[in-house]
């Protein structure tokens, strides 16, 4: 069996310039993440190189054209899993459009790198032969889209990175890991439960995410239609909760101009949800037909309603597509594939 080893770019395929000291992409290093010597012990590599690009740099258009390539690749009878390395800052972008668009019970690993290919200590290596030990274990399947970095294995839902520089910067706060890998071994502790994957042919590449503050307004909320948006994540307080300028600012977005509105919090940990009653409260918003994203960040919101969007309109039926604790029949969303 083979281990496709899908490589876009990032700090693990970067070097310090000579001149500047500054972390650039360099030419050659993808290839030379699919030949470290160790891997040929666990699989035979298979490298498709989809770009070298730092990861500010990947938009909505690469994850798209990514799950197409893979959904390609697990087609293959001979490809065990896959392995795709990319830049930290929105790996977990990345690996979220990838576990809701894959129709496959194969393992599908992100990795990176917090330090360039030529630093000391560089920890590029160690995690891709680590990725590449987790997408040929047989526990790693029907498991979805995996994160594993510095020997921890994470679910793409709940892993978010949360440190600037150190190398154990990912974490999955209020979940914990689903594994580690031990040496040779890999070892899982638990199940991501709440995954799920969709039919779609298309995406809505127009949403925007907004973050409220203390003593927000909400003008600049009603921009959102001038600019061509279609939806908007709404990153509010605690349960679910915005001043009451946004409040109103949101009920004209919903009501006149038809803007499909996702409500997320910007505690990293805990559920939106309508608890609170008054003017800008989590449940006055729910009432106005604003859709309560169920434990998701704000980013992670943002992938999922672009997918969504790109199925349906239809905000009864983009409100139980959120409802990650609901299962049961809804139209978009698929069943895993051999």
């Amino acid at each position: 069996m083979k281990t496709a080893v899908v490589t876009t770019g990032g700090t693990i395929a970067m070097i310090k310039d000579s001149k500047t000291g500054k972390s650039l992409p360099a030419e050659g290093i993808n290839r030379s993440i699919a030949n470290i010597k160790e891997l040929g012990d666990i699989s035979k590599i298979v490298h498709y190189e989809f770009s070298n690009l730092p990861s500010p740099h990947i938009g909505v258009s690469d994850m798209w054209k990514l799950t197409g390539l893979i959904n390609e690749i697990v087609k293959s009878r001979d490809i065990k899993g896959v392995v795709v390395t990319h830049g930290t800052d929105t790996l977990e972008e990345t690996a979220y459009f990838l576990d809701l668009t894959i129709n496959s019970h194969k393992p599908v690993v992100c990795t990176a790198a917090m330090r360039n290919i030529d630093e000391t200590g560089t920890d590029g290596p160690r995690n891709v032969l680590s990725s590449v030990r987790v997408a040929n274990s047989e526990q790693a399947r029907g498991m979805g889209t995996l994160v594993c970095l510095n020997d921890e294995i994470h679910a793409a839902r709940e892993v978010t990175k949360t440190y600037t520089s150190n190398v154990s910067t990912f974490d999955s706060p209020g979940y914990g890991p689903l594994g580690i890998v031990d040496e040779d071994k890999v070892i899982f502790f638990r199940k991501p439960l709440l995954r799920k994957t969709y039919e779609c042919k298309k995406i809505e590449k127009r949403i925007a995410l907004y973050k409220t503050f203390v003593g927000d307004n909400g003008k600049m909320l009603l921009e959102i239609p001038q600019m061509g948006y279609k939806g908007l994540v709404l990153e509010a307080f605690g349960r679910g909760n915005v001043p009451p300028g946004v409040a109103r600012a949101v009920n004209i977005l919903i009501n006149e101009y038809g803007i499909h509105v996702v409500l997320t919090s910007r505690c990293f940990k805990g559920r939106v949800l309508g608890i609170y009653g008054y003017e800008g409260g989590g449940a006055d918003l729910e009432k106005m037909g604003v859709i309560l994203a169920q434990g998701l960040s704000s980013q992670k919101a943002r992938i999922e309603l672009m997918i969504i969007l790109g199925i349906t309109k239809d905000r009864s039926l983009i409100k139980s597509m959120f409802d990650h604790l609901k299962r049961g029949e809804i139209p978009g969303e698929k069943s895993l594939q051999e």
